[in-house]
């Protein structure tokens, strides 16, 4: 019996009325798990209405009322990680252990929103401009904003968005994956558990016609998103061009450049383990390697052909598995596309991953590790985002020529640099044209109260993911200027005021 799921509206589980699914997988056996309903331009619509009519109260509530609901929030998610976990892998298709990181990760930022009563002050200046002026800013919601999140972190990016937005006083629209969508769908009743007043928070599941239904509608006055760069690109001209802020974040090519003094089984394990968790599923997945020179290029490959070949790949429950299955099989089709690609383009492959089977899921979509070495600039598996259990070998000669393939590439999400030479590393640090880098750090995704942004066709949009910019990013700031008459007339002037 296959479940069919409901879209989250005005605080409660709701029927879609479209009459159109998509069907939800259980991609560590193949099956169809579930049906989850398609919105329609009049569900989005009647959704934003419903919001809109509910922000008003939530907005004006203090916002350290609205950080205790959050704080109530967290203590149910804590209540029900391990249901949480089950239903992230049993749609998504990762272990048990990192569907509870990708939970982890998104309750930090939950955590940081928290601090809301102290993010939302605004400034204060007495006496400005002349005695008895004083100039003051404060931060209000925006009103409906709008969150668009991906396959890949079903639990963390919802949670990263909705977070700050709600503690800022927003209504928050969420249009999930509709390929897992069973987590948001709880977080949603897990918030209404905590005292977020129905309707604040709408779920919506669908395809483009909902996303586009969310860009066209006047009242959502910002979205967010996460996803590949042609959708990015499209989600931020098109919202920018209905009057809204954006912030969409795309593909990646995340390197990691070895130096010849880094510590060459450290750097190792630490690509095995960024390159090849969650199946390549991630967006901040390391998988370029850039040895530089020779020598250490040689005993870099033999390490890892070595640790690659020793991977387990298995169904969500195997304990022992290192990666599950990738999210569809059209994911597995396309991958593995890519690791024909590379072979064609002359790329040496040393460790072949297709065609794996795992024993008693025949019909799951799995796809075992690949590694090429030899991969130079002008290969298609070089310059696409291949996002799967893919790990490329391309060589530099010399330090700069490794700072320039990262500094070039088309992508700018996320780069590491392993090495003892603290002179280096700073330098790098400096120097690269990437967006988050990683110091003998694998992937560099910074904590809660950081910022998380790629640049280039990484990111569109002036304001990053959670920290401070994610407050910055869900209000506007407004600015008064007040003064108290003192009595005294002084008659009209028709001159600018100034500081004189």
């Amino acid at each position: 019996m296959v479940r069919e799921l409901s879209h989250f509206v005005d605080g409660e589980l709701r029927a879609g009325t479209s009459g159109e699914f998509s069907d939800v997988f259980n991609p560590s056996t193949g099956e169809i798990a579930a049906r989850v309903p398609l919105a329609s331009h009049s569900e989005v619509a009647a959704a934003i209405s419903t919001a809109e009519e509910a922000q008003h109260e939530w907005g004006a509530l203090n916002p350290q009322r609205r950080a205790r609901v959050l704080m109530r929030f967290l203590r149910l998610i804590e209540r029900d990680i391990d249901e949480l976990a089950e239903m992230l892998s049993r749609e998504h298709g990762k272990t048990l252990a990192d569907s509870k990181g990708d939970v982890q990760r998104g309750v930090e930022v939950i955590e940081f929103a928290l601090g809301a009563p102290h993010l939302l002050k605004g400034e204060y200046s007495t006496n400005a401009g002349s005695d008895g002026i004083d100039v003051y800013s404060m931060r209000q919601p925006l009103g409906v904003v709008a969150g668009i999140t991906p396959f890949n972190f079903p639990a963390m990016i919802p949670l990263w968005k909705m977070g700050p937005a709600l503690a800022a006083g927003n209504a928050f629209i969420l249009k999930p994956s509709e390929r897992d969508p069973s987590v948001p769908l709880h977080l949603a009743q897990l918030l209404t558990e905590a005292g977020l007043p129905d309707g604040v928070l709408q779920v919506l599941n669908g395809d483009k016609r909902a996303v586009d239904a969310i860009l066209t509608d006047k009242r959502v006055q910002a979205v967010g998103f996460v996803g590949s760069t042609p959708i990015a690109r499209y989600i931020y001209e098109t919202a920018a061009a209905n009057g809204k802020r954006a912030q969409c974040f795309g593909g990646a090519k995340n390197h990691m450049i070895v130096m010849p003094d880094a510590d060459l089984d450290q750097a190792a394990d630490a690509l095995v383990g960024a390159g090849y968790g969650s199946a390549g599923e991630r967006c901040m997945a390391i998988s370029v390697a850039v040895p530089v020179g020779k020598a250490t290029a040689d005993a870099l490959a033999a390490k890892l052909t070595e640790r690659v070949k020793q991977l387990r790949v298995g169904d969500t429950h195997d304990e022992r598995a290192d990666y599950g299955p990738l999210i569809t099989r059209d994911a597995v089709d396309r991958v593995t596309h890519y690791i024909e690609a590379g072979v064609e383009e002359g790329a040496s492959l040393l460790v072949d991953g297709r065609g794996l089977t795992v024993e008693g899921f025949e019909e799951g979509f799995y796809l075992g590790p690949s590694l090429f070495d030899y991969v130079t600039t002008d290969m298609s598996v070089y310059r696409d985002e291949v996002f799967g259990p893919v790990l490329f070998i391309a060589r530099a000669a010399t330090y700069e020529e490794a700072l320039r393939l990262p500094s070039e590439h088309d992508y700018g999400n996320g780069v590491s640099i392993f090495t003892r030479d603290g002179d280096t590393a700073r330098d790098f640090a400096a120097r690269v044209n990437v967006g988050m880098v990683g110091v003998n750090v694998p992937i560099p995704v910074p904590i809660a109260y950081h910022t998380f942004g790629g640049w280039k066709e990484s990111g569109f949009g002036d304001l990053n993911q959670h920290g401070p910019d994610s407050f910055r990013f869900y209000t506007k700031t407004k600015t008064v200027t007040s003064r108290w008459p003192s009595g005294i007339k002084e008659g009209a002037s028709f001159v600018i005021p100034t500081m004189q």
